[in-house]
């Protein structure tokens, strides 16, 4: 494996992405089939207008008349739908068969390499927004701010920091905090609410007491701000929705094909209250890593080294290249035996699978993540393509309750918006090959 030397990192640390994006203004994307996010049918032979950043109107040609003033962009042969969503990257990783080397060496340059590069290798895949569900907080804070100032291209970013739990090695880095008793938990979850987190993030909270819990809880509540439980295993399920998470992020190392009876009835009563646990599980990182056990072809793709030092790109690849011999997945093989059951197992009890990758995990390389995520739930859980669209769009949006500017092609809505070759509702894969990505109304492909 090869060691970036400290004189290369000093000198990564003044890097910067150059801004690459065709400016907003008037523009019609002209003549492709769209899907809007909501579900509903194909509109084929579509017009979208859109004005600076928002959509104005949606149409059909010949019926829909395009402004003498605006730029016309030709969609057709293409799918057109919202820029996807991913509620579960770790832009702070790049997907490195070495965690622990990767943090020691990397964590440092988080906030000025890593986290802009993969930020911007996911917009150019086509996801348009992102919850980032462990990061460095300072990190987390300074690229959701660089984004938005449009200073460096990326999704909008919603940016958990780091995640609170029990079990963090005295060896951890700033992208995971311990909370030892009641006192830390109240204390840590305020920090992270008062330096303005969009979300928290409970790593195991079977290991939690009640107390502490609650009063995670209550501080997330106070300041406006859901919480969400990451699953290490079965039993963090009900004790977490016990104590009012709003959803689930991760699907645990355990075997069993069904889930426990505690966590399908605490999945049942969120159902029948007609608010379903909203459940990013993240498990395509496993699928993948079979996968390429078989055939790692993909990791030479050139495109995961977009926006990375050559040094860089080079430790990530020469990392992956015994695959059999990462320790980063348990079990794995067994695991991949049961995942199909396990999500099927899930959606009977009443969650509501939603789009989170774990992009960034060993060999999850982020311009691959999404699209292999959202086709794992058509695979594997059964969700129809139109529904995993969906989960990777409108209803994404909806849990972090933006669904009034982002999640569907609607008029007045941000143009968040792209077009793949091919018909995604018959060959979901297809999501893979995207040609046009827009963003707040800029162009970036």
């Amino acid at each position: 494996m090869n060691r970036v030397r400290p004189a290369l990192l000093a000198a990564l640390l003044g890097l910067a992405l150059p801004f690459a994006a065709a400016a907003a203004g008037q523009r019609a994307l002209v003549g492709g089939l769209l899907l809007d996010g909501s579900g509903g049918p194909p509109l084929p032979s579509s017009v979208i207008l859109i004005d600076d950043d928002r959509i104005t109107a949606i149409g059909q040609v010949g019926t829909l008349a395009v402004p003498a003033t605006a730029e016309v962009v030709s969609t057709a042969g293409l799918t057109v739908l919202p820029g996807l969503w991913d509620l579960g990257v770790r832009l702070a990783r790049l997907g490195h068969g070495d965690p622990q080397y990767w943090d020691d060496t990397y964590l440092p340059l988080a906030e000025r390499v890593v986290m802009p590069a993969a930020a911007h290798q996911l917009l150019l895949a086509g996801v348009t927004s992102v919850r980032d569900i462990g990061a460095p907080l300072e990190a987390t804070l300074a690229v959701r701010e660089r984004i938005r100032a449009q200073r460096i291209p990326g999704p909008t970013l919603y940016g958990c920091g780091p995640a609170l739990g029990k079990d963090v090695p005295p060896s951890a880095h700033a992208d995971r905090w311990g909370v030892s008793d009641l006192a830390a938990a109240r204390q840590k979850a305020q920090e992270l609410v008062r330096a303005g987190v969009d979300c928290i993030v409970v790593a195991g909270a079977a290991d939690f007491s009640g107390a502490e819990l609650a009063a995670i809880a209550q501080v997330a509540r106070d300041g406006g701000v859901r919480w969400f439980a990451e699953v290490h295993h079965d039993a963090d399920i009900a004790p977490a929705l016990g104590a009012g998470a709003t959803g689930l992020i991760g699907f645990g190392t355990d075997l069993a094909p069904a889930l426990p009876e505690a966590a399908t009835l605490a999945l049942g009563e969120r159902a029948a209250r007609g608010d379903p646990v909203p459940w990013t599980t993240g498990l395509s990182a496993l699928t993948n890593y079979e996968w390429l056990l078989t055939n790692p072809t993909p990791l030479d793709d050139p495109r995961w080294r977009d926006g990375l030092p050559a040094i860089v790109a080079d430790d990530i690849r020469g990392s992956l290249g015994h695959l059999a011999e990462l320790r980063a997945y348990e079990t794995p093989a067994l695991r991949r035996l049961v995942v199909g059951a396990r999500l099927r197992s899930a959606r009977a009890a009443g969650a509501r699978l939603l789009v989170g990758s774990d992009a960034g995990l060993p060999a999850h390389l982020a311009v691959r993540a999404t699209w292999q995520e959202i086709e794992l739930l058509v695979l594997e859980a059964g969700l129809a393509p139109g529904e995993a669209i969906r989960a990777a769009t409108l209803d994404a949006a909806m849990l972090l309750g933006v669904e009034h500017d982002s999640g569907s092609i609607t008029p007045g809505k941000y143009a968040d918006i792209i077009a793949v070759r091919g018909d995604v509702l018959r060959h979901i894969e297809r999501l893979q090959d995207v040609e046009l990505v827009l963003r707040h109304g800029l162009r970036y492909r």
